[in-house]
């Protein structure tokens, strides 16, 4: 990502901040579908709201928009977890757009955004429910490890050594 954007035949991801028009739209969806799979029920009014501030995005380092044509169709972030340890957070694609490219060029950017940082490791949390996350960061060289933090959403931990 030498000039701050990456091209594939579909997609493009760029850096962004996550108070961006773009970004604060896709991690509302994000957070949308995560309440959403977690209660089994449509969010109700305030929802979204209440888990943005009890999980917020301040804290990321790198943060990317992914998008195909000019509609942002996905995002991730990226925080420090120590000198040369990563996170991978707020992975979403719109379902619209899933199994098309875009989850693999955006964990490829978080993995140079982590690299850039410094990290020689890349982590992330996940819940049971999403089945369809945890395979995709399997096939993409994260393996599961122990808990290392204590988040009460999460029930599965990976890291990629980078």
């Amino acid at each position: 990502m030498m000039d701050g954007m990456t091209t594939t035949d579909a997609w493009t991801a760029r850096r962004a901040t996550v108070r961006e028009p773009d970004a604060i739209d896709l991690l509302v969806s994000y957070y949308d579908e995560l309440v959403s799979r977690y209660w089994g029920r449509p969010c109700e009014p305030g929802e979204v709201d209440a888990a943005m501030r009890d999980e917020p995005n301040d804290d990321l380092v790198a943060f990317l928009v992914a998008s195909v044509g000019e509609e942002p169709a996905g995002c991730v972030g990226v925080r420090m977890l120590a000198p040369e340890v990563a996170e991978l957070s707020r992975m979403y694609i719109r379902p619209q757009f899933r199994r098309s490219g875009g989850g693999r060029l955006l964990l490829g950017e978080a993995d140079r955004a982590a690299a850039e940082l410094g990290a020689r490791a890349i982590r992330l949390d996940t819940r049971g429910d999403l089945v369809e996350a945890r395979a995709m960061y399997a096939r993409y060289g994260y393996r599961e490890i122990p808990a290392y933090n204590d988040s009460k959403y999460a029930n599965h931990w990976f890291e990629k050594t980078l």
